[in-house]
């Protein structure tokens, strides 16, 4: 009896069991009949507003999609991107903060949440939001980035740079991530304080080397790692990377005569002018109508003492774009250095013509004709340059312009203003040796202000013991102070620093002899300044003491 009571509840039990199993199966293919419902009249909704042209229905029925559908993450992400990009934030946020409450919601729902609660300016809960975004994907670079930003606008770079130490602390990272991290580092150098700067900057190169361990398959790749390495200042690595890009790509003209430039631009940063004219005579060979590598080329040759090859570049430079105005003054600058001066005043009256009246025009002019003596014309260019840039640049009007200015008044014997334009060039730069000497002399040449002219050219010879310029000047000044034999040892030892003989020293020379009553030699002076250069006055020295 009690066998089959036992029994009997068992096929109860059995039963029931059996009954349970069946049910939870037809309720979750109910449950799943109507999802796919729904997820249709999402996609249905979602169709219909694409297809409108009524930018406000669209996002109506976008919104109707998303709420049938809230487990549909791309969904929820385009539709958000459409609310937000018509200036409907709230919308956006009301969108996503539907998908993050549900159980599934992935890092990427969380980092657009936490980048548009930032774009609204509610920056802790766009902390809140990236914090769950980097749990949920430790491995999306965005929320990493979203989080050091917003610690940025709140203005606390500690707890951006503990964001950007947590991700460089992640051994699974690829090298998208490594790239964007170092740019991150790079950012916080340049905002930081001086103390944290180099630091950053540090870590910055430590993550591109991880970068770069991991070998970038791609020219796209490694021109991106060059391009982070100099804008790191590490030129080396980025050279090399450039060059290797180069025999990667030597068809590619974009990349090629990009990375020649960059190329160039490393090697005249550390004035390797050896490399940097191989690599603008390669965009030359590959592009030769290209007027900048020739305008480049000009400069270096330049630079390297070699006016005749400057000239020969900047003047293509010139021909191939006639609209280039730096090349003009380059070139006139060029041609005045190898004292061809008329080339240069056509090349700046070319300029003239072409382009509106400028400081640098009127500058350059004035140079050219004082180099033609013609000391007239250069004042009335000094004066029109003078002019222009007090009313533009007066950064333009320094020691140098006002030094230049003064030369050419002294020339002209107009010696009151120069010497006015010689106080200002002291004026704005009190250790400007050239100035001090130049004015010392003039005094001292026409036997005025002795002491004042004695004191400023010894200033001058201490700021540059081995100018064989100032020491003469001190030898003569001291030779006009009637002080011959002080006088001679300066002058004995401009003779011996100086690069090549000049006249005019040789004739203080043979005055300062004649005063120490040293005839013999004082004629041997005047010989030889007479062999360098013909002088009636010196001449006539020679002659009146032939026989003494």
């Amino acid at each position: 009896m009690v066998h089959w009571i036992l029994c009997s509840l068992l096929a109860a039990i059995g039963f029931l069991v059996t009954g349970c199993a069946s049910l939870r199966t037809a309720n979750h293919e109910a449950s799943e009949e109507r999802a796919a419902e729904r997820r249709a009249e999402a996609h249905a909704h979602y169709m219909a507003g694409a297809m409108t042209e009524n930018p406000d229905e669209a996002l109506k029925e976008y919104y109707q999609a998303v709420l049938l559908d809230p487990s549909d993450q791309a969904l929820i992400l385009e539709v958000a991107r459409q609310f937000a990009e018509n200036k409907q934030t709230e919308k956006a946020l009301e969108v996503l903060r539907n998908a993050a409450a549900q159980p599934d919601a992935s890092g990427a729902i969380y980092t657009r949440l936490g980048l548009l609660y930032s774009q609204a300016g509610k920056l802790d809960q766009a902390i809140a939001a990236n914090r769950i975004a980097i749990k949920k994907s430790p491995d999306s670079f965005a929320a990493y980035q979203n989080l050091f930003l917003n610690y940025m606008q709140k203005k606390q770079p500690r707890e951006a740079r503990a964001v950007l130490d947590e991700a460089a602390h992640r051994s699974d990272t690829g090298f998208d991530f490594l790239i964007g991290l170092s740019e991150l580092y790079a950012n916080l150098s340049r905002r930081a304080s001086a103390s944290q700067r180099e630091s950053a900057k540090t870590n910055a190169l430590e993550v591109l080397r991880r970068a770069e361990k991991i070998q970038p398959a791609t020219p796209s790749a490694q021109l991106q790692l060059a391009e982070s390495f100099d804008a790191l200042g590490d030129y080396s690595r980025a050279a090399d990377l450039y060059l290797e890009l180069l025999k990667r790509l030597p068809n590619v003209p974009l990349v090629r005569d990009h990375v020649r430039a960059k190329l160039t631009e490393i090697y005249l940063r550390g004035e390797d002018h050896k490399r940097a004219v191989e690599q603008l005579q390669g965009i030359v060979r590959d592009d030769p109508t290209n007027p900048q590598p020739y305008y480049f080329l000009g400069r270096i040759a330049a630079q390297d003492n070699k006016p005749e090859e400057a000239v020969e570049y900047l003047s293509k430079a010139v021909l191939l774009n006639k609209d280039f105005d730096q090349a003009y003054y380059e070139l006139a600058v060029a041609q005045i250095g190898l004292n061809k001066t008329s080339d240069a005043l056509a090349t700046l009256q070319k300029a003239r013509e072409r382009f509106p009246q400028s400081f640098i025009n009127e500058y350059l002019t004035a140079l050219a004709f004082t180099h033609q003596k013609a000391y007239t014309e250069a004042i009335q260019h000094f004066t029109a340059a003078e002019v222009i840039a007090s009313a533009k640049d007066t950064n333009r009007l320094d020691h140098v312009f006002y030094f230049e200015v003064g030369s050419a008044h002294e020339r002209k014997g107009e010696y009151e203003e120069a010497e006015k334009y010689f106080e200002k060039s002291l004026q704005l730069s009190p250790s400007f040796a050239e100035a001090k000497n130049y004015l010392g002399y003039m005094w001292a040449e026409h036997g005025i202000k002795l002491e004042k002219a004695r004191e400023l050219i010894e200033k001058a010879v201490k700021a540059e013991p081995k100018n064989a310029a100032y020491l003469d000047s001190l030898g003569w000044v001291l030779f006009k102070l009637n002080q011959p034999k002080q006088a001679i040892e300066y002058i004995l030892k401009a003779i011996e620093l100086s690069k090549e003989p000049d006249a005019t020293v040789y004739d203080h020379l043979g005055d300062t002899y004649a005063a120490l009553n040293q005839a013999e030699k004082a004629r041997e002076a005047w010989r030889k300044s007479l062999d360098l250069e013909p002088n009636d006055q010196v001449r006539k020295k020679l002659e009146s003491r032939a026989g003494k």
